[in-house]
């Protein structure tokens, strides 16, 4: 893969909520021939459109657990409303990008998880058809991904967005990952006030959640980050995706939010 690419992970809501220079800049950096290539989750509008169904859901150690029923809704909510938002809103800033899910071109090849018997459909990662994703970016547009798997006999899974973007990032070959949060990095309480840890080792974060430092929702993230460190993939970048220009301030090697090193 081109040196000229990069992995975006950016959760669904977060990216609904981005101010349209965060766009723009996506526009930029497209135009100067670093192809953004995202991956996008979307949790709450799941949660949101099982709520007005009437189908319920729970969720096992940070995973929604997945029968066919929840599937169906998952793949309609990901795949179709907020893939399609998403590339609306690159396309109405100028830049170009084609959305598609891991079903199409078996992009996303997945298992059952090890614990498929506590969260049903849910999967891993085997392998991602790299060819795809860099023919997308050769065509000169952004590849949008939605995490939904395809396995043995046509199966769907579901795939956790964070595990399915440090599985592309590590299959295509980049250095690289950016993760677009509504949180400037990694805070850490010294002296009575937060502050953002511009960069941390694997073992610090294993140190922190331990500790406490790292609690909640930031928990799956770091974990997830930490699990992208593979193959080519050195370094993971969180930031807050409100902060302007922030995807060109990372690639600038700008101090902002929190670097995530092997």
């Amino acid at each position: 893969m081109s040196n000229g690419c990069f992995v975006m992970k950016c959760g669904g809501s977060t990216l609904a909520a981005l101010p349209e220079a965060f766009f723009l800049d996506l526009k930029k950096l497209q135009e100067q021939g670093t192809v953004p290539v995202i991956v996008h989750g979307g949790g709450p509008a799941i949660s949101d459109t099982l709520g007005k169904l009437g189908i319920e859901t729970e969720f096992v150690n940070g995973l929604r657990k997945t029968n066919e029923a929840v599937l169906d809704v998952v793949e309609m909510v990901l795949s179709g409303q907020i893939n399609k938002e998403i590339v609306r809103k690159i396309q109405q800033s100028g830049g170009k990008a084609i959305g598609l899910s891991g079903v199409d071109g078996h992009l996303i090849q997945a298992k059952p998880v090890a614990n498929a018997h506590e969260v049903g459909l849910v999967g891993d990662v085997t392998d991602v058809n790299a060819t795809i994703v860099q023919g997308i970016v050769d065509m000169g547009y952004m590849p949008v991904i939605a995490p939904v798997g395809i396995g043995e006999g046509a199966q769907r899974y579901n795939i956790n967005a964070d595990t399915a973007a440090g599985a592309v990032a590590s299959r295509i070959g980049v250095a690289r990952m950016i993760v677009v949060t509504d949180v400037p990095g990694i805070l850490k309480t010294v002296n009575g006030e937060k502050r953002v840890l511009p960069v941390v080792t694997v073992a610090e974060i294993e140190r922190m959640i331990e500790s406490g430092d790292i609690y909640g929702g930031m928990i799956p993230k770091v974990r997830a980050a930490i699990q992208c460190i593979q193959g080519d993939v050195k370094e993971v970048v969180i930031v807050n995706g409100s902060e302007p220009e922030v995807l060109s301030k990372v690639l600038r090697g700008d101090e902002i939010g929190t670097r995530i090193q092997k």
